[in-house]
């Protein structure tokens, strides 16, 4: 059959795709990923065929969002809300109708242009995919899978708090006299699908998939009564380079400290960071960006300063990391049973925290509350206290009894049959 993946244009959310793309290549399928010209060489550099498709003409959305304040705007107010339903007052018909109203515009649409769906809709005319496969917020894929009559699954590789969000909104909804159920999600794609011609209207199942093939531990999902393919995690880091420091066993316990490709620490962040852990008994191995790095005056003795290395096969060799809540950290740090101390900013963040606590598989330490002393304390706490450690393989072992990429390949061919319209056939 041919498969056709899309992914907004960052590496974060495509590497996940490219385990469950690569065993239905070597399935014997056709595979091709859709995504903007900026993404291209990454595609290429994993071995599979790219699909430029423009989003806005010659610019990049995200930086054409940027420039109007639409992004930032979106990113402040859905950062603000309180996805681990802490309070309350905020889980009210009135502040998850605003949620949605924002991320319409600010989010959604600016990920999901126009131009892209027109494009991407050109693409599945020509080629006429079996299956569509999208990561989370690139929901062209399922207006355009159901468009051409292609079946469609959703990929989600963190926890699912959107969703989450998107079903108390329903469900307060109707709760709403008739007239005041506005559905801003709804109307936007109900508008794409009769512009695109498609003989379905809106339902839920262009935000989930017709099943959602989901990379995370069972025990760090939320329960929102999906269909739901499990995949075990398989970590791709791009691109990498074995260092020889790494081939050596660490002489004393190995924590790693990292922010990831999608967030960078101002360098006095960095600096206070580094001297909170100079005086524990452990080798840190942290990962800065050039920038960082640059402006570093003082590194303790116990600190190896590093730009990039595979976390794959850093982690294996550590006693603890401490990360952002970056879903590719997180996700190999429990395949391979690391006690986690994770500094939420927002969005999904705090609620990986609170599953991390509630596993006994690590602590939260919220950005909010980062002070030097209350990091050292952390993480003093994972690599000194078993229970973090048997947290984790708990973590570990829900992890790895999920089946591989190669065998959910069966199951993915007998869902795209079940689904996908009989003229779609490719």
């Amino acid at each position: 059959m041919k498969v056709l993946f899309t992914s907004l244009a960052h590496s974060t959310h495509y590497y996940p795709l490219v385990p469950i793309a690569w065993a239905l290549r070597t399935a014997g399928h056709e595979v091709r990923i859709a995504s903007q010209p900026e993404l291209t060489e990454t595609i290429t550099r994993t071995g599979l065929t790219a699909v430029p498709i423009r989003w806005t003409g010659d610019d990049d959305p995200l930086d054409a969002a940027l420039a109007e304040g639409l992004h930032e705007e979106a990113t402040r107010h859905v950062q603000d809300f309180d996805f681990a339903r802490r309070d309350p007052r905020q889980w009210t018909w009135e502040r998850l109708l605003a949620l949605e109203t924002v991320m319409v515009p600010g989010l959604y649409g600016i990920l999901n242009t126009d131009a892209m769906v027109d494009e991407l809709l050109d693409v599945a005319r020509a080629w006429r995919p079996d299956l569509v496969i999208w990561e989370t917020y690139t929901m062209a894929g399922a207006a355009v899978a159901r468009t051409v009559g292609a079946a469609h699954a959703r990929v989600v590789s963190s926890v699912d708090v959107a969703l989450r969000a998107r079903q108390e909104f329903l469900r307060q909804a109707r709760a709403q006299p008739p007239e005041h159920r506005e559905d801003p999600t709804a109307e936007w794609l109900t508008w794409t699908l009769d512009r695109l011609g498609c003989p379905r209207g809106f339902d839920e199942e262009l935000l989930t998939g017709q099943w959602t093939i989901d990379c995370t531990a069972p025990g760090s999902r939320l329960p929102l009564g999906l269909h739901t393919v499990s995949v075990r995690c398989v970590p791709y880091n791009g691109p990498s380079v074995l260092p020889a420091w790494l081939r050596e066993p660490p002489r004393r316990p190995r924590v790693c400290l990292t922010f990831g490709v999608s967030e960078s620490l101002e360098p006095d962040t960095a600096a206070s960071i580094l001297a909170a852990v100079a005086d524990l008994d452990a080798e840190v191995v942290a990962t800065l960006d050039a920038a960082a790095r640059a402006r570093l005056t003082d590194v303790p003795d116990n600190v190896r300063v590093v730009d990039f290395v595979p976390m794959n096969d850093l982690l294996p060799t550590c006693a603890a990391v401490v990360h952002h809540g970056g879903f590719g950290t997180r996700t190999t740090a429990e395949l391979h049973g690391v006690p986690q101390v994770i500094i939420p900013f927002g969005w999904d963040t705090a609620v990986m925290a609170e599953q991390l606590e509630r596993s006994g598989a690590g602590l939260g330490l919220p950005v909010t509350e980062l002070t030097p002393a209350a990091l050292r304390d952390r993480v003093h706490r994972v690599i000194t206290e078993p229970r973090f450690t048997e947290g984790a393989r708990r973590l570990r072992d829900q992890a790895r009894a999920a089946p591989s990429p190669n065998d959910i390949v069966p199951l993915l061919e007998e869902l795209t049959e079940r689904h996908r319209a009989p003229s779609a056939a490719g």
